[in-house]
């Protein structure tokens, strides 16, 4: 019934967290994308023109480095009509920025970002999209919470 992982982490590595709100998440996320090495995984059920646009120009600066960028979210047609042209909208740009972007059926609503497979990011705010709304986000430096989240969500498996 319930999906359970255990961790067998030490909780030293389990405590490096802190919490932000919508006015203070963006100016954080935003670092720790320019200070990526290798990945970006950013699971964000909604997208929208705004947001894709800016976050556009870091985006291609970051695959231009090297750096891959990944995008999971929900297939546009699977929003009404005005989020489904957004959400279209969005993919293009991101596409166009050299992010790869997949989409799924599932009605996924994941918020989530692992950066380098060191920093986790996990909450309520859709990060290609958020507007108004009033969000949470935990941002953990650990290498064993990213391993465990990819490993419950699956959200690394590209096939």
């Amino acid at each position: 019934m319930f999906k359970r992982h255990k961790s067998s982490a030490p909780s030293k590595d389990l405590l490096k967290s802190g919490l932000f709100d919508e006015q203070l998440f963006y100016k954080t996320f935003i670092k720790d994308i320019k200070h990526a090495k290798s990945s970006i995984l950013i699971e964000s059920p909604f997208m929208t023109e705004r947001k894709a646009l800016q976050f556009a120009r870091l985006f291609k600066s970051m695959s231009r480095r090297g750096v891959v960028i990944r995008v999971n979210t929900r297939n546009p047609r699977h929003h009404d009509r005005f989020l489904e042209v957004q959400a279209w909208k969005a993919l293009y740009i991101l596409r166009d920025c050299g992010v790869k972007v997949r989409t799924y059926n599932d009605l996924r609503h994941r918020k989530l970002s692992i950066i380098d497979d060191e920093v986790l990011w996990e909450g309520s705010l859709n990060i290609l999209s958020q507007n108004n709304s009033k969000e949470i986000m935990r941002r953990s430096e650990s290498g064993t919470l990213c391993k465990q989240m990819l490993k419950f969500t699956k959200a690394n498996n590209w096939f």
